[in-house]
């Protein structure tokens, strides 16, 4: 029996928790693909501390009628081992202009796992509470590891415990992206360094908060491609033609980042791939990273709302039509 993915919408959910229903009918559509209509820069109200600093990784959702964001905060260092990573939080009406927090929700601490740095978030609501993936860093060791923050309270987390360790063949997991198959399952997508390059991993599990088995490699670079080389995950959601798609993160052999989709079946199996990237950045200065890097997307009535960093220090929303 067919089956489709539809979102329900509890007190804080987010753009990626999402249910089955049973609807013979949508899968009748034909598949359709995804156009940019406009990209816009978002704006952040801040304090001296937070306006100081690059602002990358925006991870958006929208709960009861307001888009909140998550957003990693690097301080300027010349040596590259001074740049140390945290979150913040902050609120908007319109999805461009957000009123930041004044510290951060997610910050270097005493234990080892997380030190040096917070980086990445990424969100989900289940049951009232909030459960935040993010990388914690340590340059120490050179180590990072996928760990899990949960609270009732988005600006009281704690850290749960590590997701994905650090251990081979997945060296340094991050960028999680977690989801809820139709069978009840959730996965957990996941970069990795392995080979002298980033992929993408899949782990499954029975809870939200883990723990998780990794089932192996999920997305396959492409010989020849604009995403040859380097892979990393972007968000899943759901569109307005029930089609669920992750939008990824991709690069050539030059390092050149741009993003495109994949769409994927009832079962979570890829059945479709972004020929070309469906963005890609402005020009930008010689010594400025050539990247454009999706961090979450939002859908909105008929649109989807896609969030993602330029050159690790510019922040968008690309509103993208079926």
């Amino acid at each position: 029996m067919a089956a489709n993915l539809v979102f329900e919408t509890p007190a804080c959910a987010t753009n990626i928790y999402a249910r089955w229903q049973t609807n013979l009918n949508i899968r009748t559509r034909s598949m359709k693909n995804y156009k940019v209509i406009k990209t816009e820069l978002l704006n952040f109200e801040c304090k001296s501390s937070l306006s100081a600093m690059y602002k990358l990784s925006p991870f958006v959702w929208k709960e009861n009628d307001v888009f909140k964001i998550l957003i990693r905060a690097v301080n300027p260092a010349i040596n590259p081992a001074l740049k140390v990573a945290r979150a913040y939080y902050g609120t908007s009406i319109d999805g461009i202009q957000f009123e930041m927090s004044d510290g951060p929700v997610l910050a270097p601490s005493t234990n080892s796992y997380d030190k040096d740095g917070c980086e990445d978030p990424t969100l989900i609501c289940v049951n009232d509470n909030y459960l935040v993936y993010y990388t914690g860093w340590n340059q120490t060791k050179l180590v990072g590891q996928l760990l899990l923050a949960k609270g009732q309270d988005i600006e009281s987390l704690s850290l749960a415990g590590i997701a994905i360790p650090n251990k081979q063949p997945y060296i340094n997991p991050k960028e999680a992206t977690v989801f809820q198959q139709k069978d009840g399952k959730w996965i957990l997508l996941f970069e990795y360094a392995n080979e002298n390059r980033s992929k993408i991993g899949k782990a499954t599990s029975d809870n939200p908060e883990g723990p998780w088995e990794i089932q192996g490699e999920f997305l396959p670079a492409v010989k020849n491609s604009w995403d040859a080389h380097h892979l990393s995950t972007g968000p899943v959601l759901i569109d307005n033609l029930n089609q669920t798609v992750m939008f990824y993160n991709g690069s050539d052999l030059n390092t050149r980042w741009r993003i495109g989709w994949v769409k994927l079946d009832l079962d979570g199996q890829i059945i479709s791939r972004s020929k070309k990237p469906l963005i890609t950045p402005p020009k930008g200065k010689p010594w400025e990273t050539d990247i454009a890097f999706a961090a979450s997307a939002v859908l909105v009535n008929r649109e989807i709302w896609l969030y993602y960093s330029v050159a690790d220090k510019t922040n968008y929303r690309a509103i993208i039509s079926v």
